[in-house]
Parts: C-alpha cells; structure tokens; sequence
C-alpha cells in the first residue's frame, strides 16, 4: 500500500524522492532472486566475524529466527558469553579459516569488528557469495566505502550496514515532514553527541605488556603494522575500555574513527536521508580539543558545506562531539529539550550516564530488531516534570536539529521521536501521509534480503555514499583548514597531503581480498 502512495504521488514529489531513496522506493523487486530466491520460511546459516561487544547484539538480533553456524573472534575472553550461548558452533581466530572450511554451510555474515578490518573481512565474504551485515561506519577509509559498495554490486549480494536509525520510523517521519514543507526549507543542520566516552587525546604509548593469553594479537591487527601490544598499564587496570582493546581502539587513527565513526552514522542518518545529502563541496575541522598525532581529540566541531540539491537549496551540517550538554543553538527557544528524550520512566538513584532510554524499544529488545519511538506529545504532557525533576541522572545528550526557514525539527540519536520545535506545535499535529515503505525491523530488514526480498534500506549502495562524506570528517580532524572536495575524482583538490588519507595501507600478507 505504501509503494501504491508512492507511485500515486511521485509526479508530485519526484524530484524531490529522486536519489533518496532506492529505485521503486526502499525494496521492491526482489533481483537477489536471479541468485536463488530462498523462502522467507527457511533459515539463513549465518556466521559470524567477531562475536564480543557489539557482535553479541548483532548475533542475538538474527538468532531468533536464524541458525547462527560459525562463530570467529580473536580473543577468547571477549567472545566467552556468546561462545558459551552456542557451545556447539564451531569456533575460530582466523576469520580466512572459517570462510575456508566452512564455506558450503555459510549463506550469510555479520562482521562486527574493529572499523579498520570492517572492509577486508566483508570483501572476503562477498567475493565467495556471502551476503553480509557490516557495523558501522562501514569502512575507515572513502576509497574502501567505494570497493565495498562496487563489490555488493558484482557479486549480487545482500547488504546492510549497522546503522539502526536507517530502520526507524522516526527517521523516515523526518524527511517525510521535511519534504511537506513543515519547516520550509533547511539550510542549517546540527548534530551531536556526548562521544567519546572512551579516552581520546592521548600523546604517549604506554609501555609494552605480555600479550593475554586469550587474544591473538597479531590477527588483532590484521591489516595495520605491527606494534607492540599493551593494556595501558596502572593507568587503565580500572578502565574498561582498555588502550587499545576491547574498545579504544575506536580512539586511534590507525583504527577506527572517533566519536565520528561511532556515532555519526546513526545520529546524521536522518538528515542524510530527509535532506538527500549526496557529496558536500567541502569539509573543515572549526575547532578541537586535545588534538594528538596517535589519536582523535577529546571534542571536536566539523563543518560540512552541501550545494543545493534538486529543489533543496545549500546546507551547511555541523558535528558537535564531546559534548557535555546539547549545543547552544541560535533560535533554539529557551527551555526547549533536543534530541533524545529521557524514558517515560525515571532513571533509578546512581544510574549511570547513558542509560534511561525509553523502555519501549529504543536499543531492540526483539528479533525484529530496532524500529524506535514515534513522538507523543500527549506522553510528553504527563512526563515533562518527571523528566525536570530527574534532570540530573539523565542521559547525556544525543541528537539533531534541522533548521528552516519556516520552523526547526528535532530527533534523537537513531531518528526516534522526530518532533518540531517549539513542541507544543505537535499538540495537534498529524504526520504527513507515508512516502517511504517502512521497515520490518532493522535485522529483519537485511534477512529478508538475504532471502531474496527487498534490498535493505541501508544497503551498501546508499550506506557507501553516506559513509564516504561522514569520513571526509575523519580526514578534517587531521588536516588544518577548509577542505575542497571532488567527489568525482575522489581527492581534495586542494591539499595533497589529505589525500593521504582517503584510502589504507596493507601490511604484508594482507589485501582487500
């Protein structure tokens, strides 16, 4: 029925929708059938390539309808829990070794590993006809997002990236008021995050430690250049974080993206898809703090500027990170709350920042995955002074503001409760009619796939295009001054030393493929 709305109204809006959205709209011919149409009823054997952290939710987001058959991860210890939950799975270190021998009984896999080997493992995948899910950002470098999105494409495969606000009502909401004019038109967005809660800024290496026994070292590095391994010695005994595994490794150029890669791409979903963002024309670090030759800084603010789009005129996006409190932004009416919502339900005495999330499905909680919340103004009513009151043990703040020339919206970190500003204007208000399909669940979405259904709605053809202007950030935190970009050529066409970074080296014994 939505794809009827759509047709129905694409001489209307059609150059408006033209490149928001996947050709005939978020899936609707099923071409993975020319591969071997499988039944939505018969389960995908799935692998795995990382099974702690995140790769345990991503694992627990497929499980319930699918048969999970290899799991892989390079440390034991991490990887403990899941291993434990399937103890008859084979297991692996190597993630070649699994591909290798248990090819034939693998259709699909999920590669939740540090950003650096996000790449390397998924073209190993789909060169053997693997459909694949990549956590985001899809890959640390622009030149890997373009090998990914052309080997998707020639291998025929199903993709979706871990971006979850992709699948959320709220963000198809977004751009669906966007598009009706709610807010006339936007030339000014905003985006931030409490990011990094990981340490970031640091100058010096601590001293060299005995590798642990449960991590293999060596294969944690895969494609980056040997260094000596260290927990981070006395400083990091009681940080969970560790140097640079489990998690801060996220920290370090050499292997992830910073607050940026963590974040952006669920944050800049929404505006990437209500404002059609394509390739901006430039890039630039305004400000940072704690800069380090080994690591992103502790804050940072980039300035993307977009050239007008269709009927969308110029926009220029700015990336807030390390922020304490939302940013204060002009025109912003005093008292108004952006961004995420605290839970209907107020955080228990010594809750933790971060946690409150609304208890009605904002992280998942189901097979169907992450679908999110739909504003309710109605809800906010009856919460506003319990939120006031809490204010203290309330999340750290996350979210967007778009702002037009006749009003501003605002979401939070995945796109869900997309409302506009001032809020009491959604006392009354109704959404516009649906111009999106909607989506079945943020995994679901890429099992459907894989099964032969609609391509998912962050599949590598439009999460490669996303992901590659969120990186030109990455690049800016390290080169000074405003960055030209020619997204044709794929290089700055005014600073030789940036395109440096567009693209990774391999060390010895390690390829793309």
């Amino acid at each position: 029925m939505a794809m009827d709305r759509l047709s129905r109204r694409h001489f209307f809006f059609g150059t408006l929708l033209a490149g928001a959205v996947p050709a005939g709209g978020f899936g609707s011919t099923p071409s993975l059938k020319l591969l071997g149409y499988k039944s939505p009823n018969e389960k995908l054997n799935v692998a795995s390539i990382g099974a702690g952290g995140k790769a345990y939710s991503d694992i627990h987001g497929v499980a319930p309808t699918e048969n999970i058959v290899a799991l892989c991860d390079v440390d034991d210890k991490q990887a403990s829990r899941i291993y434990d939950e399937f103890p008859k799975q084979p297991k692996y270190k190597d993630f070649r070794k699994m591909l290798d021998k248990e090819n034939a009984n693998i259709d699909s896999v999920i590669c939740t590993v540090p950003d650096f080997m996000h790449a390397t493992t998924a073209m190993h995948c789909m060169e053997r006809g693997k459909h694949v899910y990549v956590q985001k950002p899809l890959t640390r470098t622009v030149w890997e997002a373009r090998q990914l999105a052309d080997a998707a494409a020639k291998y025929k495969v199903a993709t979706q990236m871990g971006n979850q606000g992709y699948s959320n009502e709220g963000t198809r909401q977004c751009a669906e008021m966007i598009w009706a004019g709610e807010i006339g038109n936007v030339t000014e967005v905003h985006a931030w995050t409490n990011r990094p809660i990981w340490p970031q800024g640091i100058t010096e290496i601590p001293a060299e430690e005995p590798v642990p026994p449960t991590l293999d070292w060596d294969l944690w590095l895969g494609i980056q250049n040997t260094r000596p391994y260290t927990h981070g010695g006395k400083a990091y005994e009681k940080q969970r974080f560790g140097f640079y595994q489990p998690f801060s490794w996220r920290g370090f150029f050499d292997f992830g993206c910073g607050a940026l890669g963590d974040m952006a791409c669920h944050i800049l979903g929404a505006p990437n898809m209500a404002l059609k963002l394509g390739s901006p024309t430039s890039v630039e670090c305004i400000s940072q703090e704690g800069k380090s030759p080994i690591q992103f800084p502790k804050k940072s603010l980039i300035r993307y500027d977009f050239p007008a789009r269709g009927t969308m005129p110029a926009v220029k996006v700015f990336w807030h990170d390390g922020c304490t409190a939302t940013p204060k932004i002009q025109g912003v009416p005093d008292g108004e709350m952006l961004g995420d919502i605290p839970s209907l339900q107020p955080m228990p005495e010594g809750g933790r920042r971060g946690q409150g999330r609304p208890a009605n499905g904002v992280f998942g909680g189901s097979e169907s995955g992450y679908v999110g919340r739909v504003f309710n103004y109605k809800e906010w009513q009856a919460a506003k002074q319990r939120w006031q009151e809490h204010a203290p043990r309330m999340p750290a703040p996350d979210g967007s503001l778009f702002i037009g020339d006749k009003g501003m919206i605002t979401t939070g970190t995945y796109g869900e409760d997309t409302r506009l500003i001032p809020v009491d204007k959604m006392a009354d208000y109704k959404f516009p009619p649906e111009l999106l399909t909607r989506s079945p669940g943020h995994y679901r979405d890429w099992i459907r796939a894989c099964k032969g259904g609609e391509p998912s709605c962050s599949n590598f053809s439009i999460a490669s295009r996303f992901v590659e202007w969120m990186l030109l950030g990455v690049v800016a935190l390290r080169i000074p001054g405003k960055l030209e970009w020619d997204a044709d050529k794929m290089r700055f066409s005014n600073n030789t030393e940036a395109n440096k970074y567009l693209r990774p080296t391999f060390r010895k014994g390690w390829s793309l493929v």
